[in-house]
């Protein structure tokens, strides 16, 4: 079956490397005649509009006993955050919308977790060889007091991690170190300022029919596989091909047992810690009184009370395993 690919560049991906990947990818593209159309991306925010202008005149959901002559394919080519943002729009149209992904972000996680190439090349190759897409499980979120609900890919924080997105973020130094290619120096800083700010806050978990409550969360992960924050194994037994939701809770302790903590989760034995705590469901509910910032896929969505509700969502993902 022959494709035709809908790139949406972001070449601003990982502090610029996206224009140096976009340029490897269209001799690839040349080179192997591939049909396709580039857009790039012009601000943030930007493919949002290209992806809706896309699946309203061009883009059709995917039909498994459908015979096509030419498909047309949708392929984001960004970080993780373009990707979310991508992902959010299609769905509000329709999620039965297949996406194609080609990861040259700073994290790469969701192609980490779901065994997409992160050389582009590769890559490539598993887009033009699949002949269909492949259900990935992604997290579906509903804020009930902001009134927001939406799609995270790879995960949604709450505390210690959402807090280092937004201290990188808003640092006055980001933009200067972003020019020399150094942005990840920004979360760097951002880590070592936050992780002695960051206070223990309430929170009450409802699962599996369960009620648990926690005075001193730290951090608190909603993941639908194992990696976060540029490759931490946070999670090590997720599972994105599974209808199953796993949640990460860590409790406040002393900088001491908190520097422990990190050299376990190095060893990957991080889930022997008793302050350490991983549950999986299918649904689950989250609420604090205490205002914390929360992200989803690094995109701040606010700094506020939480009553979220998570559930699973099965998303079609265009590659085949290597």
């Amino acid at each position: 079956m022959e494709k035709h690919l809908y790139l949406i560049i972001n070449q601003q991906a990982g502090s610029g490397n996206g224009k140096k990947v976009a340029d490897k990818l269209k001799k690839q593209l040349k080179l192997l005649s591939v049909t396709h159309t580039i857009f790039y991306t012009e601000y943030a925010g930007h493919e949002r509009l290209i992806v809706q202008q896309l699946a309203e005149d061009t883009l059709i959901p995917w039909k498994k006993d459908q015979e096509y002559e030419q498909f047309p394919l949708l392929v984001i080519m960004g970080g993780d955050g373009t990707l979310h943002s991508a992902v959010n729009a299609l769905y509000e149209i329709n999620p039965n919308i297949p996406v194609g992904y080609l990861p040259c972000g700073s994290g790469n996680d969701f192609a980490r977790g779901t065994g997409i190439e992160r050389q582009l090349e590769k890559g490539l190759s598993q887009i033009l060889r699949a002949q269909g897409p492949q259900p990935i499980q992604i997290i579906q979120y509903n804020d009930a007091i902001q009134e927001e609900k939406g799609f995270a890919v790879n995960n949604v924080g709450v505390g210690l991690d959402a807090a280092i997105v937004q201290a990188a973020n808003t640092s006055k130094t980001k933009k200067t170190l972003n020019k020399f290619n150094m942005g990840s120096l920004s979360y760097l800083v951002a880590i070592l300022k936050v992780l002695f700010a960051q206070k223990g806050f309430p929170v009450l978990i409802d699962m599996n029919g369960k009620s648990m409550n926690f005075s001193r969360a730290f951090l608190c992960t909603v993941t639908n596989h194992p990696y976060f924050g540029g490759g931490v194994a946070i999670a090590p037994t997720a599972d994105p091909r599974k209808p199953i939701i796993d949640l990460v809770l860590v409790e406040r302790i002393n900088i001491f047992k908190i520097f422990w903590l990190i050299f376990l989760l190095s060893r990957k034995k991080h889930m022997e810690s008793k302050y350490f705590h991983h549950y999986q469901t299918s649904k689950l509910r989250i609420v604090s009184t205490i205002p914390e910032f929360v992200h989803a896929d690094g995109e701040i969505l606010g700094n506020q009370n939480l009553d979220i509700t998570f559930t699973i969502h099965e998303g079609l993902f265009w590659f085949t395993n290597s």
